[in-house]
């Protein structure tokens, strides 16, 4: 059972070609078993897995107890030699520090997502939907739906966001996939983020010399030191751009597979709302979150020392039948409230707004712009990610009626 839930933390997103878009079956025994479990690390030390909703939500809000701070964790990450530790957090990432830095971090970023910013980054996003459904509209099906559309659209939003040069999209588009592939050497990976590096400490140093009307030249503004500005853009760029293009595009993938429900959100747009936060629920692709006890805890009838970590599977959380009746069932009408896919506590997505807009504009206009798109390939010939730390999809092929 050891090796086995060791394989769950190591390749959390691993899903069956039965059923590709739930969580392990391995995962619903442990669920069904206990809400805890100990692991026992090849490094000596335990770890505990975690599956019950209510549990796993009481350790992200308890920042008192439990640590998010990268460095403390033991896990048989491969990369990770014998006795080797994960390096602290980068400047600037709020994922990996704790509170009072992380709250130092969080007020200077806090009123940067303003109405009035959303607003007009809403009108944008519609913008740029139109543009890339017109450019989709001239191709010949079958098309890739992650390439033509579903990765573009987060990644200009973010673009706009860090108000990147048009002229160099393309190349931090290039860069930024590179980073994120696991097919990419550690040299090329190591060279890509570096460039992203140079270019957005350039941008910003720019920004606060000649401020313009855009969230990164408020960001240059606030109290953060330099390479701290530049960590939060990195963070924005590589927490916001591959989560919501495997929303986008594995959320079409499930409603191509449940026809009513598909046809209930064809017939009524308004249900959008509704539908992405059960797509949220239902997909959580970022699935695996990481505390450190601080202290001796109880949790789940089960004593968790100073200094083990506790891993947490927010897919499994969101699929947990005493929070969510018939929990493997898709229905856009759920209003699934609480669910764990931006996390919880203090370390909750800063950018869940912006996810949520994307995919509330993106698909409903995908839908009424091709009222005949359906799915170019069977289920069992869709590649999925099981390597990668955000479950998805590589491609997704889709068709249409052309006229």
């Amino acid at each position: 059972m050891t090796e086995q839930m060791i394989d769950l933390i190591l390749q959390p997103s691993t899903r069956t070609q039965e059923s590709p878009v739930a969580p392990s079956p391995a995962w619903r025994e442990l669920q069904e078993s206990a809400p805890i479990h100990r692991v026992d690390l090849p490094d000596g030390h335990h770890a505990w897995i975690l599956t019950d909703y209510e549990l796993i939500r009481s350790v992200l809000a308890d920042h008192q107890r439990f640590s998010s701070r990268q460095e403390l964790w033991h896990l048989p990450f491969p990369f990770l030699g014998e006795g080797d530790t994960m390096p602290p957090a980068g400047p600037g990432d709020p994922s990996g520090i704790d509170p009072p830095d992380h709250t130092r971090l969080r007020r200077a970023v806090a009123g940067l997502f303003t109405v009035r910013r959303m607003r007009q980054l809403t009108e944008r996003i519609e913008k740029m939907t139109t543009r890339h459904l017109d450019a989709m509209e001239k191709l010949t099906p079958p098309v890739d739906l992650m390439k033509v559309f579903a990765e573009a659209i987060p990644y200009l939003t973010i673009c706009e966001l860090l108000a990147i040069p048009d002229d160099r999209r393309g190349e931090f588009h290039r860069q930024a996939r590179t980073v994120q592939s696991w097919d990419a050497g550690l040299e090329e990976r190591g060279a890509a983020i570096s460039g992203i590096q140079e270019f957005l400490t350039g941008l910003v140093a720019e920004k606060r010399a000649n401020p313009t009307d855009d969230m990164i030249s408020d960001l240059a503004a606030t109290e953060l030191a330099l390479d701290e500005v530049v960590g939060f853009c990195l963070y924005l760029l590589f927490a916001g751009m591959d989560t919501t293009a495997n929303m986008i595009a594995t959320g079409m993938w499930v409603l191509f597979s449940h026809p009513d429900q598909l046809a209930a959100l064809r017939e009524d747009p308004t249900l959008i709302n509704d539908a992405v936060e059960e797509l949220l629920r239902y997909l959580t692709v970022a699935d695996m979150s990481f505390r450190t006890a601080l202290e001796d805890v109880e949790l789940g009838g089960e004593i968790v020392k100073a200094g083990e970590t506790v891993v947490s599977s927010l897919a499994v959380g969101n699929r947990d039948p005493k929070k969510y009746p018939d929990p493997d069932r898709l229905d856009l009408r759920r209003r699934p409230t609480g669910h764990l896919a931006f996390s919880h506590g203090v370390h909750q997505c800063l950018g869940q707004q912006l996810a949520r807009t994307e995919m509330q504009v993106a698909i409903p206009a995908l839908l009424e712009r091709f009222p005949s798109l359906r799915l170019a390939a069977s289920d069992e010939e869709i590649s999925i990610r099981t390597r990668e730390n955000v479950y998805g999809v590589h491609s997704l092929p889709v068709s249409w009626e052309q006229a």
